[in-house]
């Protein structure tokens, strides 16, 4: 019962949370004690305002789910939680997590309220609405990035914002390639939004938005506002990780076609893993050795 329940709440999605961080990050107060502990109390408020959408997302889906090759396990899906039992879970998963946030700030409560209506109107109409549901999903990861920096008070940069939108419609895209090919192996029809996506224009949707994300990123490292602020103008070096890991997922995408679950990727794949620590460790060389 207590893995069905884990299984509900989806906690291995919370590697998406973890841009709640970037504006801590990318405001170089990532060294503050205090900032650190904010953003990690916005994080876990946060995931369980996730999880409380995963399960409402779950039990709308639930029979699209059982007909999936992959979601049919899924405890709504399979019949291994009761709905009454999901529900449960589900409002205790927001009086949780708003009280976590209220703490935080009244703010930062209600940007995540605004996630929170656009993730239930996405689950019960606009998922059907081809490119609405995409952008839908990408708005998600920059709203973690207005309750990262309201929790934290860091002023958020328009460069962070267009990156992180950008790759997260790429992630999104990568997402619905996997649910076309599906459709196209297997003749199963998963989701009513497939009839508005072909390869075609995903492939160069994606190749678009990866092309763009590099290269804000190289603007972003080589801007003269960073540089002053960081006193280096090295941070470009660190651009050849971003690359690394663009080129990867693609990989991942176009030639081993399992894109379908970006949290699962990144908690299984070493090269992005690798790549991704390659990152960090360059920024903190750059900045502190």
């Amino acid at each position: 019962m207590i893995h069905h329940l884990i299984k509900l709440a989806r906690p291995y999605q919370y590697t998406k949370n973890l841009f709640i961080f970037l504006p801590a990050f990318f405001g170089f107060q990532i060294t503050n004690t205090e900032t650190v502990i904010k953003a990690t109390i916005a994080f876990i408020g946060f995931s369980f305002i996730a999880s409380a959408i995963y399960i409402f997302n779950d039990w709308i889906d639930r029979q699209e789910d059982a007909r999936h090759p992959q979601k049919y396990t899924r405890p709504l899906a399979s019949g291994q939680i009761t709905t009454s039992t999901a529900f449960g879970f589900l409002i205790l998963f927001l009086l949780s997590g708003g009280y976590i946030l209220w703490y935080v700030s009244l703010k930062t409560l209600l940007i995540t309220i605004i996630y929170l209506i656009l993730n239930f109107a996405y689950s019960l109409k606009l998922k059907h609405i081809a490119i609405i549901d995409i952008v839908i999903i990408a708005s998600g990861f920059v709203i973690r990035l207005f309750v990262g920096a309201e929790a934290t008070q860091v002023v958020l940069s328009h460069w962070i914002i267009v990156m992180t939108f950008l790759l997260a419609l790429f992630l999104s895209l990568a997402k619905r390639r996997d649910d076309v090919l599906i459709y196209l192996n297997t003749d199963q029809k998963l989701r009513k939004v497939i009839d508005g996506y072909n390869l075609q224009f995903l492939d160069l949707s994606m190749i678009m938005c990866a092309s763009i994300v590099i290269l804000a990123y190289i603007l972003w490292s080589i801007s003269a506002e960073v540089a002053y602020r960081l006193h280096t103008d090295n941070l470009y070096l660190t651009s050849v990780f971003v690359l690394l890991g663009v080129l990867r997922y693609m990989q991942i995408t176009f030639v081993e076609e399992r894109s379908g679950n970006p949290s699962k990727i990144l908690l299984r794949d070493l090269f992005i893993q690798f790549t991704l620590m390659g990152w960090i460790g360059a920024f903190i060389w750059i900045l502190y050795i």
